[in-house]
């Protein structure tokens, strides 16, 4: 080892960054018997020297104790030193030349990978020529020209036509082990510096990088048949020609055409052939309404032309309910034949709003739910397609959400592709303007998903990225995405004016040739096609439309059910007929409930060690099953082991879920002694129920709550439940409740059965953890405050069909247990928005009977006095109607004035739709009373706006209905304990002062 004695400390500090580069581990540094490092410097960028002399003297000793590709390094060094002089043995100056081969075999490497870690900087990733993909101009220094290459790695211009050992982690020789330094380079250049920038080398998983450089550096890898070059071709006809035609016939019409971008249609038709090849049947897509939506539509998804050609006609009429939607927001399911691999596959487009990346955790949950229906708990038969706008990928966080939903056990998808069409503007904002990261990509870095740029208007290196990106999906079940860097040629839409904001691009544009005719010309050129083959396939294409165009005038009627994203068959109708609008009785055989109720006691699992407060509570829940009572946690429990009994699917989603944000729940129970050993047993109440899934979410509402309407979307046959940690959470997933949650069936005919959990009560807790906003959801109900409705057999089933969703605030167990299964013995789904209890959950009078749940037992939309009051109805003097945890604060402050007999109340279980025939039946009941409604929320909040004109339409505005409350408020709560003492004791003295609204008029 002598001659490596004399190495420069400088050549072990560069083989030591080298090391970090390569990211091999220190551990890779150790000999391989033992483990453990010779004298190796405790900072690898000092004593380079000792290092080196330790690893090669470790090497000397046994080649197989040191990392493989050292001892081919040694290998090679050792051998050209030996050769250097004629007796075969190193000297004085072969030590030099042999310091320059380590030093020079170093650089090369390192020069390798500063191509696979930032070849991409300096990609040619701008069809236009005019902008830096990354925001940046900047080319890293050892990656400028040839020159300055040679010359920050210490290589000489003489050194180009050495022959260098190449590493293993470089596929760029092929079969070759050995290549000139020229060679070296040309390939690099021609895999990382071209039409495609890769971002892959921070992936932690060896594995992983050596099968991307497999597929891009490969020599020769990138090479396409005749066929597939003129498939291509006719796809990217298509999809120009089908903008073309629409210009064409209603110039003056939006429609956010993919002008620009136009090889996005072969690029998701190349996604979705190979996967079809590697098994996938289902393929669920979600994109904004802008990129082409209805270029997707006719060309991937494949629905009839005329069907989309008659939404442009301004005459059609509506034969459906609801308001509809604009054409480019709808959604499409679609069984049909995968031409390229003859194999079935059903797509689907989930229908979306303008909120751009709203539909992204919609698409994972719905993607979710398919899979766990056929058992596909790897993602090999159901996979999700996310098209992202590159300002929207960038902005918008719900992006961030959904990404690190990915890979969580009980949200995983097992791997989306995502497609960015990346026109480098958002609206008329510049890219510098709109993000601070290098990429719009960026955000995909935390799941650590490999980012394929590429430029556009290349459409045979778009193709390869797609199939590379699909097969990556379907080969690591993981996210990736592939960033299509193109241009935006109409501006924002076909009626906006690109030039105001962006003058120099769009003058570019307006030269720019069409990524079609580019590539007609490459394909003529090199015989591929004819010229007249070409113009034949445009005129093909272009007869198709016409065709479509004309049989679409004979339809004059638009039936939104032609655009059903997740169509449920069979669910509407029973042996061909309308399902009747009915609802069974909701209560359970005694037997059922006590069943449950006992296993809910128990343990199912043997030696399963519990903490000692949960035994407590398992003996409570026994304590009360063998007194035939439930509080809120046992009448959930209840109604959730019933309908598993019954089949039904049900899963609750949400922070804190499992245990319960006030651990009350105890879904999950956890061994106090094995680490992450946990038993549901809710998951043993039957031998062939259905399955129960309780998880713990992420810490996101937009995202989850998103996930789980998707979930609901692929079935109506499953509870699906998400509850906020406390009800005012939800405000942050407010686009998805306004946009599809409340107004999903109006808009594209959506039924969802999905179930929102929102603690809620005002309790001193201050104003983020009180109100769960009862007046937001009331104020969206679409019931008609003014409209007397017809009390016809039914009324009850028939308003639940008309409304948009049930908003409720059950004060009894009894009530919640009947409401959840009513939700699955409907013969329709409707969103349910439940305000649930936080003090009520142990409240000792929150408690119901078995016989308020027993067979031929229901939801009690309204709770009537049933008191003392009850027996003598004309001697009532007040009525007070609430909602809700208020209850109990009256009934106890009436019994302590001793007013039993002269207040009656009357809890309102469902709020809306407004239950106007049951609220007639206790106003004529208590006819000579005062009519009060009482709530503890300030007045400009709460119910008070909602029902107070519908209780105006019932009683024919002849009585008044006087509030007592809060007074209106900015903040839904006080933060100060004593405040809120002073305020319930103030609206509880007037609720029961007989004579507060004497002399009053309304």
């Amino acid at each position: 080892m002598s001659h490596l004695r004399l190495l420069p400390s400088r050549l072990g500090a560069q083989a030591t960054r080298l090391l970090a580069t390569w990211g091999i581990p220190e551990r890779s540094w150790c000999s391989r018997s033992s483990g453990t490092p010779a004298a190796f410097p405790s900072n690898p960028g000092e004593g380079g020297s000792s290092y080196m002399e330790a690893m090669y003297s470790a090497w000397l000793a046994n080649p197989k104790s040191v990392h493989k590709s050292w001892d081919s390094f040694f290998q090679k060094a050792s051998q050209e030193a030996l050769h250097a002089t004629p007796e075969g043995r190193p000297m004085p100056s072969s030590l030099t030349t042999t310091t320059k081969l380590v030093e020079d075999h170093l650089a090369v490497q390192s020069l390798i990978r500063a191509y696979q870690i930032r070849g991409h900087h300096v990609a040619q990733l701008d069809p236009l020529g005019i902008l830096d993909a990354d925001l940046d101009s900047f080319v890293p220094s050892d990656l400028i020209t040839t020159i300055d290459k040679l010359a920050f790695y210490d290589l000489q211009e003489a050194d180009l036509d050495k022959e260098f050992q190449l590493p293993t982690t470089t596929f760029i020789g092929g079969s070759e082990s050995t290549l000139s330094l020229r060679e070296i380079i040309r390939r690099l250049e021609s895999t990382y510096c071209q039409h495609i920038g890769l971002e892959f080398m921070f992936i932690n998983d060896v594995e992983q990088c050596q099968w991307i450089r497999q597929k891009f550096e490969t020599p020769g890898v990138m090479q396409f048949s005749i066929e597939e070059k003129r498939t291509l071709l006719a796809r990217l006809v298509r999809s120009m020609r089908f903008e073309d035609f629409l210009a064409r016939k209603w110039s003056s019409e939006k429609r956010f055409g993919l002008e620009g971008c136009e090889v996005m249609i072969p690029a998701l038709k190349t996604i979705i052939d190979k996967s079809s090849e590697m098994g996938i049947e289902n393929v669920i897509l979600g994109m904004p309404h802008r990129w082409g939506r209805l270029n997707v539509l006719a060309n991937v998804i494949r629905k009839d032309l005329e069907q989309i050609f008659c939404q442009f006609d301004p005459k059609l009429e509506a034969a459906d309910e609801g308001s509809g939607d604009v054409k480019y927001h709808l959604g499409m399911y679609h069984e049909r034949i995968n031409r390229v691999t003859n194999r079935n596959i059903t797509l689907s487009l989930v229908a979306n709003p303008s909120h751009l990346e709203a539909v992204d955790p919609v698409v994972q949950g719905k993607t979710k739910a398919e899979q766990f229906y056929r058992g596909d708990a790897q993602g090999r038969k159901v996979m999700s397609i996310l098209v992202h706008g590159d300002a929207a990928f960038a902005g918008q966080g719900v992006v961030y959400e959904t990404f690190h939903l990915s890979d969580l056990p009980s949200y995983t998808t097992n791997g989306t592709v995502h497609v960015v069409v990346n026109n480098q503007i958002g609206f008329t904002t510049d890219p510098r303007m709109a993000r601070s990261s290098p990429y719009p990509t960026d955000v995909a870095r935390v799941v650590n998903a490999p980012i394929f740029h590429v430029n556009a208007d290349d459409p045979e290196a778009v193709i390869y990225v797609c199939s590379v990106a699909a097969e990556w999906r379907n080969t690591f079940n993981k996210d990736v995405v592939v960033d299509l860097v193109c241009y935006r040629r109409r501006g924002h839409n076909e009626m906006d004016e690109p030039m105001f904001t962006q003058p120099l691009m769009y003058k570019q544009i307006h030269r720019q040739v069409p990524v079609l005719k580019k590539y007609a010309d490459k394909l003529i050129s090199e015989g591929t096609v004819t010229l007249q083959e070409f113009e034949e396939e445009i005129a093909k294409y272009d007869r198709i439309c016409e065709e479509a165009y004309g049989r679409s005038k004979d339809k004059k009627i638009l039936h939104i059910k032609h655009w059903l994203d997740s169509p449920w068959p069979g669910f509407f109708t029973v042996d061909g007929e309308p399902k009747s609008m009915t609802c069974p009785p909701t209560g359970v055989s005694e037997d059922v409930l006590t069943h449950i109720g006992t296993m809910a006691s128990s343990v199912p699992l043997e030696g399963f060690k519990i903490h000692t407060g949960l035994s407590r509570i398992l003996r409570s829940r026994a304590d009360m099953t063998q007194k035939r009572t439930v509080d809120w946690a046992l009448a959930e429990y209840m109604a959730f082991g019933s309908l598993l009994k019954e089949g039904i699917h049900v899963r609750l989603s949400g922070q804190d879920v499992e245990r319960g944000t006030f651990s009350h729940r105890h879904h999950v129970l956890h061994d106090q002694e094995v680490d992450r050993r946990t038993c549901v047993p809710m998951n043993h109440l039957w031998p062939n129920q259905a399955p129960y899934t309780v998880c713990n979410s992420s810490l996101s509402e937009y995202g989850v709550l998103g996930f789980e309407l998707g979930y609901a979307m692929a079935s109506p046959n499953a509870l699906v439940l998400w509850e906020a940690q406390f009800g005012d959470f939800h405000n942050t997933a407010q686009c998805i409740i306004d946009q599809f949650i409340s107004t999903g069936q109006a808009k594209w005919v959506r039924h969802n059965g999905i179930v929102l959990l929102l603690p809620h009560g005002m309790e001193g807790m201050g104003p983020e953890h009180s109100s769960a906003r009862p007046e937001r959801f009331l104020q969206m109900s679409n019931d008609d405050s003014d409209a007397y409705p017809v009390f016809t057999e039914n009324f009850d089933v028939s308003q639940l069909y008309d409304c948009n969703w049930i908003v409720v605030n059950c004060s009894t167990p009894a009530s919640y247990f009947h409401v959840l299964r009513r939700q699955i013995l409907l013969p329709f789904r409707k969103p349910l928005i439940i305000f649930t209890p936080k003090s009520l959950l142990r409240h000792p009078e929150a408690k119901s009977s078995f016989d308020q749940m027993v067979s031929g037992t229901s939801f009690q939309r309204v709770i009537p006095e049933d008191g003392v009051a009850a027996r003598a109805p004309g001697q009532v003097r007040r009525l007070i109607f609430c909602t809700g945890k208020v209850y109990y604060d009256l009934v106890k402050e009436r019994s302590s004035q001793g007013l039993d007999g002269q207040v009656a109340l009357t809890r309102l279980e469902q709020i809306s739709p407004f239950p106007f025939d049951l609220i007639e039946q206790e106003a004529g009941r208590f006819s000579s009373a005062e009519l009060v409604w009482c709530q503890e929320e300030h007045k400009n909040m709460g119910y008070y706006d909602y029902i107070s004109p519908r209780f105006m339409t019932i009683l024919g505005h002849t009585r008044p209905i006087w509030y007592v409350g809060r007074e209106p408020a900015a903040a839904p709560a006080t933060g100060n304990r004593n405040a809120h003492l002073v305020s319930l004791r103030k609206f509880l003295d007037t609720a029961f002062d007989l004579q507060a609204f004497e002399g009053k008029t309304f």
